[in-house]
């Protein structure tokens, strides 16, 4: 019985070991050294492991390249990218059935002669040479056999592609249906009634007549949804009481901006250098008898006055020159005097008086940028301390009673602006809080520190026509205005058609031949859109906050005969015609692919996921 559970033994483990080997070999089916490994069958075509990780890299490198920093591929995964690729990939793979099937191939010859014309095979005279083609291959991981099957299906590929795309055109219908709409022209004339050429008294209204206004107009008159926020707010300004700053620290700040408060006497100079002493002395001697200018040496040598200006200069700066230069007036010329071009003549154009600031002048200044920095360090040590208290289920009024933090109120909105919403940090923590939202501090730009709680939420409601009385009013003058702008419109239109012209007395303007992007200034913006509306001899008022215009239009003008509306024309065509061939070959595409019904092997993506992708 021992020997025959010791055979049974033996039997487990053999059938134990079979099962991971066979287990190993399912594993191993998904590799880089295997040529039968796929993550999936399209048609008669497969997607290797190989093609599709080497897809992914590049996806990779042009990502990093377009980012500059390094992506890892899990990144890429994360992002769907794989998904992309693998999506691109089988729309190729479609296409190559596709070719397969209508046994397209561009033959050996060709092949070879594609091969010998890429550059990166080609030697140091220009011509193919085999151990470059054999390394570069090596060098991208590909073996020849890869690289020319691959270079054969990409060159049927882009034959079907030429077939497919080539020789497609839109119709000319929709070409010179867009052309004319762009350039159709319009002649009209126009009046002008401005808003505040309207002489009018500002009326009182009667109670009946304003409550009537403030119901007809409600969106005028709707408060937007407005949150109760109670906030405790900390400022280094609250704090400046309690920092002390000492003068010591004051003079260190100083003394590390002498640059800023300190500026030696300066002088605004040019400087014309000469080859040596002898053409420097010519050249002054010319100046002082009034046989020539500054201006005119300069010129002289070819040069221009910005080529000789050495702009402001200390005395040091200018080295042995310095003390002639600035014991000189301005308009002096002096010289010749050294420089480390040589012999030299200078004009002093200007001169800047040393600026000298005490330390007195500036502070005031210095000790409250001081105290303010102090006070921010003071507001960080509280802040963890505050925090913890508003972690303890300390309230806001509780923190404002036992800290330094002030305690608020504010109904804050979108639109909120002012006191403590002008600081963004604010604006942005009032925006995300919710009723359910425990107080937390938070710091603004200005280092001041701030804990909020949501009360309530008020939402969009009629504001009482006693709290928007004056805004009621001025809406309702604005409407008797604009009333009676209107009128005055009617009238000319009236009088136009019966009179069959405007009115002398009105001041016409009159527009020929103007396009849909024309542009006139102070009319209402939806003027010229009216106008391409409108048939010969029809009149409109066009109104909007600012302007009401009359309108009359004279003559429908067909596109004019120019250079660019040409241009337009033809690079529109090209774009249209674009367009139709790449939706035709999408759709040749997305057909491929649906007849060759692909195949994806889930367990080989997530095994290379696995292993490669993390």
């Amino acid at each position: 019985m021992a020997a025959g559970m010791k055979h049974l033994s033996k039997t487990f483990v053999w059938i134990l070991m079979g099962l991971i080997m066979l287990s190993l070999v399912g594993f191993g089916a998904v590799n880089f050294s295997g040529s039968a490994s796929s993550v999936a069958t399209v048609g008669t075509q497969e997607i290797s492991v190989q093609n599709f990780y080497r897809e992914l890299q590049r996806e990779q490198q042009a990502l990093q390249a377009q980012t500059g920093q390094f992506i890892p591929l899990s990144q890429l995964s994360a992002l769907g990218m794989d998904q992309q690729v693998l999506s691109r990939l089988i729309s190729i793979a479609a296409i190559d059935n596709e070719v397969d099937q209508l046994g397209i191939s561009i033959g050996d010859e060709n092949l070879l002669k594609e091969i010998t014309e890429i550059p990166s095979f080609q030697g140091s005279s220009g011509e193919f040479n085999r151990d470059t083609y054999e390394y570069t291959l090596d060098n991208n991981g590909l073996s020849e056999r890869e690289f020319e099957d691959d270079l054969r299906r990409e060159s049927a590929r882009t034959l079907v592609q030429g077939a497919m795309m080539v020789g497609a055109t839109m119709p000319a219908t929709m070409r010179d249906t867009i052309t004319s709409f762009i350039g159709a022209r319009r002649s009209f004339s126009w009046v002008q009634l401005q808003n505040d050429e309207m002489a009018m008294i500002a009326l009182a209204p009667t109670d009946a007549e304003l409550q009537a206004f403030y119901d007809s107009n409600p969106d005028l008159f709707t408060l937007p949804e407005t949150k109760q926020i109670a906030y405790v707010q900390l400022t280094p300004a609250m704090l400046m009481d309690q920092v002390d700053v000492d003068q010591d620290a004051l003079q260190t700040l100083f003394d590390q901006r002498a640059d800023q408060y300190q500026s030696p006497e300066r002088r605004l100079v040019e400087r014309l250098v000469y080859s040596d002493d002898e053409a420097a002395s010519s050249a002054k001697a010319q100046l002082e008898t009034g046989g020539t200018t500054f201006e005119a040496l300069v010129e002289n040598r070819g040069l221009a006055l910005a080529d000789v200006d050495m702009g402001d200069m200390t005395i040091g700066a200018l080295g042995a020159a310095g003390q002639d230069i600035f014991s000189a007036q301005v308009g002096d010329v002096v010289g010749p005097l050294p420089s480390d071009l040589g012999p030299a003549l200078y004009r002093v154009n200007g001169r800047l008086e040393a600026r000298v600031t005490l330390l007195a002048d500036v502070e005031a200044e210095l000790r409250e940028e001081l105290a303010a920095g102090r006070a921010r360090r003071l507001i960080e040590q509280q802040s963890e301390e505050i925090d913890d208290m508003l972690a303890g289920g300390a309230t806001l009024e509780e923190i404002a009673d036992e800290t330094d933090m002030q305690l608020g109120q504010i109904s804050w909105t979108e639109q909120s602006r002012e006191g403590i919403a002008a600081y963004d940090g604010f604006r942005q923590a009032a925006s995300a809080v919710t009723v359910d939202d425990f107080p937390a501090v938070e710091f603004l730009d200005d280092g001041s520190l701030i804990a909020l709680r949501l009360d309530t939420v008020l939402p969009p409601r009629a504001e009482p026509l006693a709290d928007a009385y004056t805004a009621a009013l001025q809406g309702w003058n604005a409407e008797q205005r604009q009333n009676a702008i209107t009128t005055e419109a009617e009238a000319i239109v009236a009088r136009t058609k019966a009179n069959g012209d405007f009115d002398e007395a009105l001041t016409v303007t009159t527009e020929t031949g103007l396009t849909r992007t024309a542009y006139i200034d102070t009319t209402p913006v939806d003027m010229l859109n009216q106008v391409f509306e409108m048939e010969p001899g029809e009149m409109r008022i066009v109104s909007d906050e600012n302007s009401t215009v009359v309108l009359r239009l004279d003559e429908i003008l067909p596109p004019g005969e120019s250079d660019d509306l040409q241009a337009m024309s033809n690079a529109l065509e090209a774009q249209l015609n674009q367009a139709l061939s790449q939706d035709l070959f999408e759709a040749f595409v997305q057909d491929a692919r649906t007849r060759a019904q692909p195949q994806i092997d889930q367990q080989a993506l997530h095994a290379l996921q696995a292993n490669y992708l993390q």
